[in-house]
Parts: C-alpha cells; structure tokens; sequence
C-alpha cells in the first residue's frame, strides 16, 4: 500500500509530502458545461424556470424542454439539409441519471400542454368515438348474420352469389375509428408503439424515467433486442416499419413521427451494452440520440419557495399548445403525416457545412472523433433537426432557418456529441478503471468545491452519483486503484473515515500547505 494511504495526523499534512501523481489506467473526459445561451429565448427562460424549482441538473432540464417541443412540433415539419438529404426533426435523448433525480418532475412540466391537449380532444371527440362504436356493433351484427347465411346455403348444396356479394360490399364499408390524438405512450412496448403510430395517431413519444422497455427486460433475447432496435431506427429515419403478426391484422408504419426522451442508470446501459454486444452501436441506435450524463444535483437541493407565475414556462407550455392546435397535415392515405419542408438560408447553410466538415475531418484513424464515428456521422443531422426546432419555435412551419438558429443547433449538438464521447469511452474501458476514474474526477471537482482536500467516506458513498457506490465494500476496490496510484489516502479523524486526496491534484493547493 502506498505510504500516504494511512494518514493518521491530518493537521500536519503537507502537500510536498505526497508523491506526484500517476495517470489511472482508464480515461475519463471531463464534464463540459450544457450551452444555456444557444437556446432561444423562449425556451431558455422555461429552463430556467423548471430548474429553479426542481433543482435538477441543468442538462437534464433542457434535454427534456428540447424532447417536448419535438414531440409537440414534429407533425408540422421535416428539414432539408439539401434536395437528396431531407427527413423528419424528431429528436431521441438519453439522460443517463440515478433515481431520484426528479426526470418525472421536469417532464411533467414540459409536457403538461400536450397532456392538456390530449385530454381536451379526448372529450371534444367522445361523440365520435360513442357513434363509431354503434356503428361498427351494427356492422358486426350485419357481417355476422351474412357469414351465417353463406355458411347456410353452402350446407344445402345452394351458393347464393348474391350473398356473397354483400359481404364483400360490407368489408368495404367497415366503419373507420377517428383519429383521436393520443401523443404519450410511457413505457409502451414497441409492439403497442408502432401499432398506436400506424393505426391511431400519427405522432408520439416515448417520455419515460424507466427505459427498460427500451433496453430490454433480463428475459429478452438477442433476437428480441435487435427488432426493437431496428424498429426505432426506423422510426427515427422516418422509414417505413412493416409489422407482420400471426394471430392478428399485420399492420404498416409510414409516415409517422416519434420522439424518444429516456432516463437510464449507467449500470442499467451497460449491462444493455454488455447483452446487446455490437448490435447496439453496429445498428446505429446509440449514434441517434442526445446523450446527457449531467453531474447529480442530489444532496445540493436545499428548499427553495418556488415562483407562482413560472412566466417563462407559461410562455413555453402556450407555444406548445399553439402547435398542437394546428391543423394536423395528414397525407393522402389519412394515416401518415406530410409535414412541410423546412429549408436552410444560405448563411445557414454555409454554417451547417462548416460543423459537417469540422466532424468529418475529426473521423480519420488519429482524429478525435474516430472513436465514435457512428454517434459523430448523425451529429450534422440532429444539429439541422435542432435548428429547424428553434425556427418552429420563434417563426412557425415557414421560411428559411437562419445561420443564427443553426449556430445555436450545432453548439447544443456538438455538446451532447462530448457527452457521448464521455459515456461510450467509459463504456468501452475496464469496468473497475472507468468507475475509479470517474470517482477521482468527482472527488477532485468536489474538493476544489469544497476548498478542502478532505472527503468523508459516507458522503461519497451518499453522493457520488452512482448506485456502484453505495457500500463501503463497493468502495474499497475502488478507492484501492486511487490509493495506488497516488491519487489519494486515507485517513480518521475520532471515528470519522476521510478520503484525502492529492494536494498536487487540487486548484490552489499550495494555499493549504
């Protein structure tokens, strides 16, 4: 064991005591800060407001402000990057974050206008719904009764065309339900999902804190997992999912439109990354979303009296409703979606082109990106999916997207691009490497907080955010890689355990010698 792992007189620790610190074998990226100011202004001030009141990480807020104007706005319109490379603005996101980090409470309110909206056309129809019903009972009576009596005169030996023609005359004239909207699906399996996309509304979303409907139950096998995944590539494509079943109708998904805001914690994707092996990223799933892994905020989040008003939300939720009572541009079939076509400006263009290439040149054998090609080569399209978002929200489903939109776009993007940098580098390293690395980066980043270079032992197995760290015999393996690297002790104080670590690790260390 490393001499500075006991320390057992702390008032005499002094940093030039300590060796120099050696790297830990694993590699971890450091946390950047989520671009606020390229939110446009309406959306910045719902953010705001939400993340006063719950205290929840700030990117987690705005991932899930980002997820609900995509699920009120992608009906309307799709983006053209140029005439060949067009497709839908629905956004997929991934915050990856341990219970308790209220995700529920910030979706609730993003989304309360489109539960109003839901709730308000639910009843508006109920007539139509209550006729449709009696309609399609006395259907069923008739198609019964005609199945009879074909069934009848074929006993006798006597075929009677004419009844048979009445059949088909009635198949034809199956009463058709009314497109009621129904845009929140929850945990929904992605069966029920596309089944809703294809045959009741044409627009939805997936806004849930518990993703293992997506990432799979321990039971589900590879099989299973890989038909999901390519389900939801579609979906995000805005291709066309054939579904066919057995026991009942098959059914063909075209045309729809689908935004993915998921919460998952970190062991949970690994073990999904671990059982999926290279069908996660060789499909292309992960490369689709925003991925957010915020620092928690749990712990921090001392009582505040919220404000009454949340104008800023106010505002938000009113836009959102304004969109959703937009008419809906169903397509010739009456089942799909024909959303107009956003089109870049010029300077908007030379903008978008500008980050494309910047990330192409980045995926060569020695660039920075060529560890993440797959979720780097989607980067450019969700930065135009972004931006069309923006000028949706401020100018409506007209007009050129300008180069300041997608200025702001592509910063927001290219962040959720380090965020996924960070997780899949971890993701890829040895287990008990990455969560040391990541220990070590909390613990330096909570010292320099703190102006100490002590941390008690119970706070880290409270707050460090993850649930890999929650007993004192998780921690000591971990601790151990630090310890041995130089990087930290360990130390009493009475009966308190501190973990010390490394003055030389530490902003203005020298101050404390």
């Amino acid at each position: 064991m490393n001499a500075m792992a006991e320390v057992r007189n702390l008032d005499n620790v002094k940093p030039l005591e300590w060796a120099d610190p050696l790297p830990l074998g694993g590699v971890s990226y450091e946390r950047e800060s989520y671009p606020l100011d390229a939110l446009p202004p309406g959306l910045l001030n719902a953010v705001t407001d939400v993340q006063a009141t719950t205290q929840a990480p700030v990117a987690m807020v705005a991932t899930s402000a980002l997820t609900a104007l995509s699920l009120a706005g992608q009906a309307h319109i799709n983006v053209a990057r140029n005439k060949h490379l067009t497709g839908p603005v629905s956004l997929f996101a991934l915050v990856l974050a341990d219970s308790g980090e209220r995700k529920t409470t910030v979706d609730g309110f993003f989304t309360r206008a489109v539960r109003h909206y839901e709730a308000a056309q639910a009843e508006a129809m109920q007539p139509d719904v209550d006729a449709y019903q009696a309609d399609l009972q006395a259907w069923s009576a008739k198609k019964a009764g005609t199945m009879e009596a074909i069934k009848a005169a074929a006993k006798k030996g006597t075929p009677k065309p004419e009844i048979e023609s009445t059949l088909r005359d009635l198949e034809h004239a199956k009463p058709i339900a009314p497109k009621v909207p129904e845009l929140l699906y929850g945990d929904a399996t992605p069966e029920a999902l596309t089944y809703g996309l294809a045959k009741k509304w044409p627009s939805g979303g997936v806004i849930s804190s518990e993703a293992g409907t997506v990432f799979g139950s321990h039971g589900m096998g590879s099989d299973s997992v890989m038909r999901n995944l390519a389900a939801l590539n579609v979906l995000w494509d805005g291709g066309v999912q054939k579904v066919s079943r057995r026991s009942v109708e098959s059914f063909v998904v075209r045309n729809a439109r689908l935004t993915v805001s998921l919460q998952v914690q970190y062991p949970v994707l690994a073990g999904f990354m671990i059982k999926a092996g290279d069908l996660a990223r060789g499909s292309g799933f992960l490369a689709r979303f925003l991925v957010a892994w915020p620092e928690s905020t749990q712990g921090t989040r001392q009582y505040q009296e919220p404000d009454d008003a949340m104008a800023g939300l106010a505002g938000f939720n009113a836009r959102l409703t304004q969109l959703l009572t937009e008419p809906m541009p169903f397509d010739d079939t009456g089942d799909g979606l024909a959303p107009a076509m956003l089109e870049l400006s010029p300077d908007a263009k030379q903008v978008w082109v500008k980050a494309y290439n910047l990330i192409e040149s980045q995926l060569a054998p020695m660039g920075s990106l060529a560890d993440v090609k797959d979720v780097a080569s989607k980067t450019a399209d969700n930065a135009a999916r972004i931006a069309a978002l923006f000028h949706l929200y401020e100018h409506g489903p007209s007009g050129a997207i300008s180069a300041s939109a997608m200025q702001a776009a592509c910063q927001v993007a290219m962040w959720h691009l380090s965020e996924s940098k960070r997780l899949l580098t971890e993701l890829g390293q040895d287990p008990a490497l990455s969560l040391a690395a990541r220990l070590d980066a909390w613990l330096i980043e909570r010292c320099n907080q703190q102006r100490t270079n002590r941390i008690g032992t119970r706070e880290v197995l409270q707050y460090f955010p993850s649930t890999q760290l929650r007993k004192a015999a998780q921690l000591t393996p971990v601790l151990q890689e630090l310890i041995d690297a130089d990087r930290a002790g360990l130390a009493k104080d009475g009966r308190k355990s501190l973990i010390v670590v490394n003055p030389k690790l530490l902003e203005g260390s020298e101050s404390w010698a």
